[in-house]
């Protein structure tokens, strides 16, 4: 048969060709990996592009093109994949105002619009049967999805059960799940203490978080759903607007902010309004969602191959600002790895002024091409970290690069032992193929960087002679949810190292008074209570002493498995990779990580130091046991500040007496543990459902 596509040599033909391959990588890297390379608006238009070609060309039709279908989240194991009732669409997109008002002016006279949010998250489907929770659908390709109802059963507002006569025999509701801001931001908080690779936004870490096999963990970051659409048969109501408000009477959780619009210029107001006041919301939105109203309208207007014609969405335009790359410098983290961070022209950005974003790796700044004196695009993604997404014309580069403590790269740091500068020229080499280059060595220390299979980071492996590791690992072991020991912050373990005094772990427990009294900004009281820190974290439990010893990928909640399976650090230091991997969330990965690190003789020569030093290398009792089921049953939610514990101490004792910590305030929760400044929207949402609402005072006798 004639081959069409190897004869074709038009421009335009090639182009459509180069698009729909390119747009199914993006499908893949958002819904699979969710990890996306373009920004929604740069796809948005380029799927546009296709389309208009594929109008150009129908000779080229093909049904398997990104114009034809929803992108797909299948591919993750685990998951039961079940069909849908109803196929899963996705939405058309806008970011052109007047192309809204064109859609509503064509729609027939008189009809109604509603007018939603549209939420940044991940799209699922609930189905009840007989008012029973039975199943809960990812979109997965529109046509079957992965059932992933253990992990949507964490999410506190979405029921299992409704108990009510008016309930039809089968119902679906679909909706968003979602990672709220507070959590997103302490989920990101904890990978960047880890050197895990931060989500770039909420919509990534709830569908991250989502197809996690151990719902306990999901359960631990707090996701949330809106919901905002029924379909089934002989339903309640004949709009839209109507089968929402009857849904949010079983109780579902329904937006407060849907509105029924009348005329074009209550639509544009609607948006105009939400432009701006959705930055005030718990949760992430990216555009508002119009909708006819009327179902029997909507049944007429009905379908085209991948979205409905009865709805359309307006998506709010990432805010960018063009702005000048003054130098890449180079950091080096607690665990070795090198990242590159733009300095930037100071620009403001959704209220604050950026000077610094991330450039990832090194296969990023290949990608785009980024070079010290180009003008760069920045935006905020997900409104939160700082990103570039592309760049303008370039000046001659002749900008010089510089390591992240203001030293010029290509110009030698002090010499370290293990590192291997080049002799002849007294210069860091660099890696070729980058009109930057990147060193083939730690600009910190000198040493050689590796880059491991399977990672796109290079890393230093100096780790106890490269200055940034070792001032990192010290400042992670005394950290709050580690060693908690105060008055030893990131300054004063800067000078302590730059002074001799601090060289590992170890060392902090062999500190004087008279050595650290005698240093810039502290005096006698200061130092004294540094050393009753010190002397205090000796009485810390095995637990969180292991996760102070900074082992590369053993975070917190991974420790507390571990020392739950192992509770002398002897038994751990003994166990193999493959026992090791017996315990929950232990890959092979973070197997081979521990045991690598009893096999270092400098790692068992610091931890004979704080054996002798008195830190709890075993569990002194059994730390898993609960103390009370005072608590038994009963979801707490916490909110605001404390004087008598902190926070994660207040977790710990409602965990120690039997009950549950929850993230969201819904009516399933038994009370709200209220400090000073409690969040207004948890304290709205407490007051519209009857909450109880108790004092720091009030829980401490209630436990006891």
């Amino acid at each position: 048969m004639f081959d069409l596509f190897s004869e074709i040599e038009e421009p335009e033909r090639k182009e459509l060709q180069a698009l729909r391959k390119e747009l199914e990588e993006q499908n893949y890297k958002y819904y699979v990996l969710n990890a996306p390379t373009m920004s929604d608006q740069e796809f948005d238009l380029k799927m546009h592009r296709l389309q208009d070609l594929e109008k150009q060309f129908p000779d080229m039709f093909d049904p398997k093109s990104p114009t034809q279908h929803v992108g797909s989240d299948l591919g993750k194991k685990g998951f039961e994949q079940v069909k849908h009732r109803y196929p899963m669409l996705s939405l058309a997109n806008s970011y052109s105002r007047e192309e809204i008002e064109d859609w509503v002016r064509k729609l027939p006279a008189g009809v109604e619009i509603v007018c939603e949010l549209k939420y940044d998250g991940l799209s699922i489907s609930l189905w009840y049967e007989h008012g029973v929770l039975v199943k809960a659908l990812t979109r997965g390709d529109g046509q079957q999805g992965d059932n992933v109802i253990e992990n949507i059963k964490t999410i506190p507002s979405i029921p299992w059960r409704i108990e009510r006569d008016d309930i039809p025999e089968f119902f679906e509701l679909r909706g968003e799940v979602l990672l709220p801001w507070e959590r997103f931001e302490a989920l990101n908080k904890e990978r960047e203490e880890q050197e895990e690779p931060l989500f770039a936004n909420p919509r990534n870490a709830a569908s991250g978080t989502l197809k996690l096999q151990d719902p306990r963990e999901v359960a631990r970051r707090g996701l949330e759903a809106y919901l905002y659409y029924m379909l089934g048969e002989n339903l309640p109501g004949k709009t839209h607007f109507e089968r929402l408000d009857t849904a949010k009477q079983w109780g579902f959780h329904i937006s407060e902010a849907i509105k029924v619009c009348h005329s074009v210029d209550e639509v544009m107001a609607y948006i105009a309004y939400w432009d701006t006041e959705r930055k005030n919301l718990p949760v992430a939105t990216d555009g508002i969602v119009l909708k006819v109203n009327n179902l029997a309208q909507q049944d007429e207007l009905g379908y085209t191959a991948k979205t409905p014609r009865w709805a359309i969405a307006y998506k709010f335009p990432a805010e960018k600002q063009l702005t000048l790359l003054k130098e890449i410098t180079y950091q080096v983290g607690r665990t070795g790895v090198v990242t590159p961070v733009a300095n930037l022209e100071p620009v403001q950005l959704s209220g604050t002024i950026v000077q610094r974003a991330t450039l990832h790796n090194e296969d990023f700044i290949k990608q785009l091409d980024i070079r010290p004196g180009d003008r760069v695009w920045v935006e905020k993604g997900g409104e939160i970290i700082p990103k570039i997404t592309g760049k303008e014309n370039r000046p001659t580069p002749n900008n010089v690069l510089r390591t992240a403590t203001g030293s010029p790269i290509g110009q030698s740091p002090s010499p370290v032992k293990g590192g291997e500068l080049d002799s002849a020229t007294d210069t860091l080499p660099f890696r070729e193929g980058l009109g930057v280059g990147f060193p083939t060595h730690c600009p910190e220390c000198g040493t050689e960087l590796v880059r491991i299979p399977g990672e796109a980071a290079w890393r230093c492996p100096n780790e106890n002679g490269c200055p940034p590791q070792i001032k990192g690992k010290i400042e992670h072991f005394v950290s709050r949810k580690a060693m908690n020991i105060d008055g030893l912050g990131e300054e004063t373990i800067d000078l302590f190292y730059r002074k001799g005094l601090l060289h590992n772990i170890a060392d902090i427990y062999d500190l004087k008074l008279e050595d650290i009294a005698v240093q810039e900004r502290l005096g006698e009281k200061s130092a004294q209570n540094i050393l009753d820190g010190i002397e205090a974290s000796k009485q810390v439990p095995w637990a969180r002493v292991l996760f102070a010893l900074g082992i590369r990928m053993v975070g917190e909640t991974t420790a507390k498995k571990i020392a739950r399976k192992y509770n002398t650090i002897d038994a751990l230091q003994w166990a193999t990779a493959e026992q090791l991997c017996a315990i929950e969330d232990v890959g092979p990965q973070i197997a081979e990580n521990i045991v690598k690190f009893f096999e270092d003789i400098r790692n068992l020569e610091i931890l004979s130091r704080l054996r002798d030093a008195g830190l709890q290398f075993e569990s002194i009792t059994d730390e898993q046991l609960p103390i009370s089921n005072v608590l038994e049953g009963q979801s707490i939610v916490i909110s605001g500040t404390f004087a008598q514990h902190s926070r994660d101490e207040y977790k710990a004792l409602i965990e120690s007496h039997g009950g549950k910590n929850v993230g969201s305030v819904s009516k399933k929760t038994s009370f709200i543990l209220a400090g000073e400044n409690m969040g207004p929207e948890k304290r709205k949402k407490a007051e519209e459902l009857g909450v109880k609402m108790i004092t720091e005072e009030e829980f401490l006798e209630m436990i006891k």
